[in-house]
């Protein structure tokens, strides 16, 4: 047990610190002893829970859930919004807490790879205040975003380009479909210089933004012609398949289907893609939750950004 003398310095340090913010420095100045000793006491301050700290979390914050997610998948990190059960609204909203996050994450000369016809995205890129968060980096189109001609201002060329103007970054595009016919049309557009050299910095990705898609495609996707008819889509869904990043496909557990129809789409393979150090996931809502869990089962995620009852029914399956 310290002694009366040692329990009062330890209390008289821990109060200048934390209660008149005076720095270490300063508190070695006014008591003259050295500055290891004042960081040594503030330790056992801690120690003995002299010092205890408290969090008071402000309503709508959902900083336990989030913790939750991070420990059950194994994320880097999580972020939890409250959110609309009503589609249009959530969207926004997620969109909005995307661009936040990389408002503050986001450093100079880093290579950010974006994919296409997510609604997610788009509404992220909207919500963007313009900063040179990326100066001199690469916002690098990860997926084919040409469509059909009534879609056009919503296709991925350009949103690279919105992304990458917003954030101080040149844009390197994928100009091609994101699905093409057949496997032989994949071939001969893979040959193409232009979409060479972008499939090429995929390797040099930092950062991936994704959305997470279900087996019933989206409005927006489905208009834009870049989608699988319903008679693929069966076919993947008897392979099991329940959703996709990408058009990547995967199982229940995450794993990624094997089809033909692989071959048709342009755009980063599985593989390549769960190699980036940070893949950002975004997306939630009740009919994306059976997706959303596969992809976290699978590992394709290092951050998820979605809402608090997709979060709650995350949870719950593992709890």
């Amino acid at each position: 047990m310290p002694r009366q003398d040692e329990l009062r310095l330890l209390a008289k340090v821990a109060r200048m610190y934390y209660m008149q913010n005076l720095r270490q420095q300063e508190i070695t100045d006014r008591l003259q002893i050295h500055q290891s000793t004042v960081s040594r006491l503030l330790k056992r301050a801690r120690d003995m829970n002299i010092i205890r700290f408290s969090v008071a979390t402000p309503p709508g914050i959902y900083s336990d859930l989030e913790d939750q997610l991070i420990a059950a998948y194994s994320l880097k990190d999580a972020v939890v919004i409250d959110g609309s059960t009503e589609e249009d609204p959530l969207v926004r909203d997620l969109g909005a807490a995307a661009a936040y996050y990389l408002e503050t994450t986001l450093k100079p000369g880093i290579n950010i790879g974006i994919s296409s016809w997510s609604r997610s995205l788009f509404a992220m890129v909207d919500a963007l205040h313009l900063g040179s968060y990326a100066k001199g980096g690469r916002v690098v189109q990860i997926l084919g975003g040409v469509g059909n001609a009534d879609v056009q201002q919503e296709a991925a060329i350009y949103l690279a380009q919105r992304l990458a103007g917003a954030v101080g970054a040149s844009a390197i595009l994928l100009q091609s479909p994101a699905v093409v016919a057949t496997a032989e049309a994949h071939r001969v557009l893979s040959r193409e210089p232009t979409i060479r050299a972008a499939v090429e910095s995929f390797k040099r990705l930092d950062v991936a933004l994704v959305g997470i898609g279900s087996m019933e495609p989206s409005r927006l996707l489905t208009n834009s012609g870049n989608v699988f008819s319903a008679e693929e889509r069966a076919k993947l869904g008897r392979l099991g398949a329940v959703g996709d990043i990408c058009f990547r496909y995967f199982d229940a557990r995450g794993v990624p289907i094997k089809s033909s129809l692989m071959q048709r789409v342009i755009g980063i393979e599985a593989t390549t893609l769960r190699a980036v150090d940070r893949v950002i996931g975004i997306a939630g809502g009740k009919k994306k939750l059976s997706a959303i869990l596969a992809a976290l089962r699978g590992d394709w995620l290092d951050v998820l950004i979605t809402d608090r009852r997709t979060a709650e029914g995350l949870i719950s399956d593992v709890t």
